[in-house]
């Protein structure tokens, strides 16, 4: 079976590091010139963890991980006052992996040792597909068995597959930076990944690159500000106009960063349907989600787990195959897309009788507990 992946991001190469170990040969077509990640900094929780430990990766990655001690802190925006906090030490006991935060580049770096060499293809941009026919942009075209698009929010798989329109900005941006541990307060040092939740804005903090960054990602309302690009920047005095008001604290932060990146964060509504016969899609191409349950990553490499895993056990009919992926994905994807969306009007409430009630039910349950349904899924226990 031949069988080709458009798109070497995370997505991508976890589906090819899968497939081959599951015995299936792919080949993955990628349009920059080198693998890399932009952006910065992500979480890795039990469900992302398990699945790299699988592939023979998590022990490596770990090396240039941090292994967070508490997660999902939740502080109000004016003083810092701690409204939730997960105990992650109990992570492991629960859940049989710890959480951790990592530099994209370096679980792109990971992932891609689980890879075959000569798997990737560079510097080949898909502009067309028609069936199981790709065209690349030097005028080059291929065949495959089965087609996989992993090509991102913008993906032209996706386009080819649905037709549908293009994604709707959502009206918020986000600002990110990375700050070198020598310059960061002091607060931010800690093994945490810390949420400030105010008026319309939020912003995220934890360490990475074992240590030696604080990842710095905040958001707020985009205006008529529409670039989405990860090398569009801002200036650090607009980042900080965003957060006037603030716990100071979180402005020396701002400040430590040096020149902000900053872009628009792009909305599409969760499809029904991945897959056409032998075409399909995975990760962001197939479920865009707003990062505020920091799960895009890890949703993608457990899609490329479940992927391999049906299109080894039904070879003689990869449409079926594929049927049976989306069958088993769909509802969780969609189920997460949704709570992450929801995310964003609970994070970002006005002070006053609503965000008092918000405050109070952070109260209620451990989210530790709560979010269980994220962090025990086990794609091999799947019927």
């Amino acid at each position: 079976m031949e069988i080709a992946i458009v798109g070497g991001g995370i997505g991508g190469l976890a589906a090819a590091a899968f497939l081959r170990r599951a015995g299936l040969p792919s080949t993955v077509y990628e349009q920059a010139p080198e693998l890399r990640e932009v952006g910065a900094g992500l979480v890795v929780a039990p469900n992302a963890a398990r699945l790299l430990r699988r592939l023979g990766v998590l022990e490596e990655l770990v090396r240039r991980a941090v292994r967070l001690d508490v997660g999902w802190e939740f502080r109000r925006w004016q003083d810092g006052t701690v409204l939730s906090a997960e105990n992650l030490q109990a992570c492991e006991g629960l859940y049989g992996e710890q959480t951790y935060t990592v530099h994209r580049a370096d679980l792109l770096e990971a992932i891609a040792a689980a890879v075959p060499e000569g798997t990737v293809r560079l510097g080949a941009r898909c502009v067309a597909v028609s069936g199981q026919r790709l065209r690349f942009d030097d005028g080059q075209v291929t065949e495959a068995d089965v087609v996989i698009g992993a090509d991102g929010m913008h993906s032209v798989v996706r386009h080819a597959l649905t037709g549908s329109p293009a994604p709707v900005y959502s009206g918020l941006c986000a600002f990110r930076a990375l700050v070198p541990v020598d310059a960061a307060p002091p607060f931010a040092l800690r093994d945490a990944q810390t949420l400030w939740i105010g008026p319309d804005h939020h912003l995220v903090h934890y360490p990475i690159s074992a240590g030696k960054l604080v990842n710095l990602v905040a958001f707020a309302p985009a205006g008529d500000y529409s670039v989405e690009s990860w090398t569009a920047t801002a200036t650090v005095e607009q980042f900080l106009a965003e957060f006037e008001g603030w716990d100071p604290r979180l402005r020396d932060l701002i400040r430590a960063g040096g020149t902000p990146g900053r872009w628009a964060l792009l909305d599409r509504a969760p499809l029904k349907r991945w897959s056409h016969g032998p075409v399909t899609l995975l990760g962001d191409a197939a479920h865009p989600m707003f990062p505020f349950f920091a799960q895009g990553a890890a949703q993608a490499i457990e899609d490329a787990a479940v992927l391999a895993r049906c299109l080894a056990a039904d070879t003689t009919d990869p449409a079926r195959a594929l049927a049976r992926y989306e069958a088993l994905r769909i509802p969780r994807t969609t189920r997460i897309q949704r709570v992450s969306h929801g995310r964003s009007h609970l994070n970002h409430l006005p002070d006053g009788p609503e965000q008092r009630a918000r405050d109070a039910a952070f109260g209620d349950s451990d989210p530790l507990v709560a979010n269980g349904w994220i962090y025990d899924y086990d794609p091999d226990e799947e019927d």
